[in-house]
């Protein structure tokens, strides 16, 4: 839904360890690995954030994301708040959106992780307000930090 209504945003594609199911195309809607090729980009430390789901591990490699900052493009990552975390001890510059059941209220230390906070009341007017903040210059992309 977002991907629809503003074409600009990337959203990189996920690696895991899980099978493929029917449709899916590897390297489209996801990355397919082995546990041991998982094993490689972790130990190379070219996965931004992963976690264990199960029995299998999923986690988003940092070239795409890098990739997406460098044309200047907001980077769109479905996280849950550990992955949020993580991703903001490996870039502090990050500028996290907390997506929230209405009733929710963070924990002062959650909610200062995040830049924004979105209710998820209504799919459509949550969709709209967090297209407006890709949009806006509030959510500029970080460009990343030069690689030495």
């Amino acid at each position: 839904m977002i991907r629809a209504r503003l074409v600009s945003v990337r959203v990189p594609v996920v690696a895991t360890t899980r099978p493929k199911r029917p449709g899916e195309r590897d390297g489209v809607d996801r990355i397919f690995l082995d546990p041991a090729g998982f094993d490689r980009l972790v130990a190379a430390d070219e996965l931004l954030e992963w976690c264990r789901i199960g029995p299998y591990r999923r986690g988003v490699p940092r070239a795409d994301v890098r990739a997406g900052l460098a044309e200047g493009r907001p980077v769109l990552l479905p996280l849950d708040l550990a992955g949020a975390f993580a991703v903001r001890d490996a870039v502090p510059q990050a500028r996290l959106v907390l997506l929230a059941p209405p009733a929710y209220r963070a924990e002062p230390a959650v909610a200062a992780a995040f830049a924004h906070a979105v209710a998820h009341d209504r799919t459509e007017r949550a969709a709209a307000e967090l297209v407006g903040l890709l949009g806006s210059p509030f959510l500029a992309p970080a460009r990343p930090p030069p690689s030495g």
